[in-house]
């Protein structure tokens, strides 16, 4: 502890260690994280299982463009209107929603605007700060690694940003369905055979937080549908009525598509 009257020995700030400088492959939460970590990267890749990345995952499959918005923005509709969009509006709305199941079942889907409160948002921010921005779920996890480890340099730098939710006062709760969504992403990444996925290993390493996500994906793997129907936002999800929206988010590596955001849509990959 410093005595009264020094100097603080460190300044708490968003310096090398928090942006994961010494690494390729690095992960945090929420817009503070995306911040701090996608500053300098190649590709900013946006975790948010429950619901936004499997929305999207899933309008892809049916061969939709998804815009994403910003969340309750009065603009939306007009916006909708000039990109002859359909507007996805919350679930308790009816008709196509932040739902999977409601795009999947929804009689056409061609382009559809898509806010949401944490995915949506955080790749509408980054899109213009990053050069290129994914959005990813357990769906098409594999494919965005995929896609990630064909077509950018061996040395490319990775944001992985889970997106997580938010308590009541607005501050972010760190969810475990994007950490393990996250995990995923990772072990895709490790399995096609971009750099050394040790922490440690200089610049072609992966950093130790995106090393944690992969273990606990690892670990998840084997019972991945009851952990995301007894993680707390599924359980939130299934008690008001779309535990159906859960059981999409969990098919795991059922997409072809990687979701990579291009002047401001995303369209199947």
């Amino acid at each position: 502890m410093n005595a009264p009257g020094s100097s603080p020995r460190h300044t708490y700030s968003a310096n090398a260690a928090h942006r994961q400088l010494p690494f390729t492959v690095r992960l945090d939460w929420g817009t503070e994280g995306a911040r701090t970590v996608a500053t300098g990267a190649d590709i900013a890749v946006v975790v948010d299982v429950l619901s936004f990345g499997t929305c999207v995952s899933v309008a892809l499959d049916r061969g939709a463009h998804v815009f994403p918005y910003r969340w309750r923005d009065t603009t939306a509709e007009d916006f909708a209107a000039r990109h002859h969009a359909q507007l996805a509006g919350p679930r308790d709305g009816g008709g196509l929603s932040l739902s999977p199941a409601s795009l999947r079942a929804a009689d056409s889907l061609e382009r559809v605007v898509l806010p949401s409160p944490n995915g949506s948002e955080l790749c509408h921010a980054l899109a213009a700060e990053v050069p290129l921005v994914a959005a990813v779920c357990l769906r098409n996890a594999a494919a965005t690694a995929d896609w990630v480890a064909a077509n950018l340099p061996a040395d490319a730098v990775v944001a992985v940003v889970a997106a997580g939710e938010r308590w009541p006062d607005g501050s972010l709760r760190p969810a475990v369905e994007d950490q393990i969504g996250a995990g995923a992403f990772i072990a895709g990444l490790a399995a096609a055979g971009k750099g050394g996925y040790e922490a440690g290993d200089g610049r072609h390493g992966y950093a130790p937080e995106a090393v944690a996500a992969m273990a606990v994906f690892e670990s998840a793997e084997p019972r991945l549908r009851e952990m995301l129907q007894h993680c707390s936002s599924g359980r939130e999800l299934a008690g008001a009525g779309y535990a159906e929206d859960v059981d999409i988010a969990a098919e795991l590596d059922c997409s072809d598509f990687a979701a990579i955001l291009r002047d401001g849509v995303f369209r199947p990959l």
